[in-house]
């Protein structure tokens, strides 16, 4: 083998375990959404979330991992569409920002 072909064959891994890694940290974002939605009784809506950053950070052991940032959008009111987010940092769930609360009766769409 070739230094090219081993340097392929390892990209080809790099990509095919940073594809991997996004689609498990993806399933726990929409589960941390879905419980804290459930939990303040919000809709979530879609019933998925985007990637919306992602940046190399240390995590609390000092270890280089992955600062992944998801955008979702949830209704407090059945009406309205509001923007959130959670960010992940390898598996641990940082937090969850749900956006303002709309006023009954304030800004529903028609």
């Amino acid at each position: 083998m070739t230094f090219l072909e081993i340097l392929g064959l390892v990209l080809i891994a790099s990509v095919g375990w940073l594809v991997w890694g996004n689609l498990a940290a993806r399933e726990r974002a929409n589960a941390a959404i879905r419980a804290a939605c459930r939990e303040q009784a919000l809709l979530f809506l879609d019933d998925t979330v985007a990637l919306q950053s992602m940046w190399p950070v240390r995590n609390d052991e000092a270890r280089l991992t992955l600062r992944r940032v998801y955008a979702f959008d949830y209704s407090d009111s059945g009406d309205n569409r509001r923007k959130g987010t959670v960010t992940l940092a390898g598996d641990a769930i940082l937090g969850v920002h749900l956006g303002p609360r709309s006023e009954p009766g304030g800004d529903a769409l028609h």
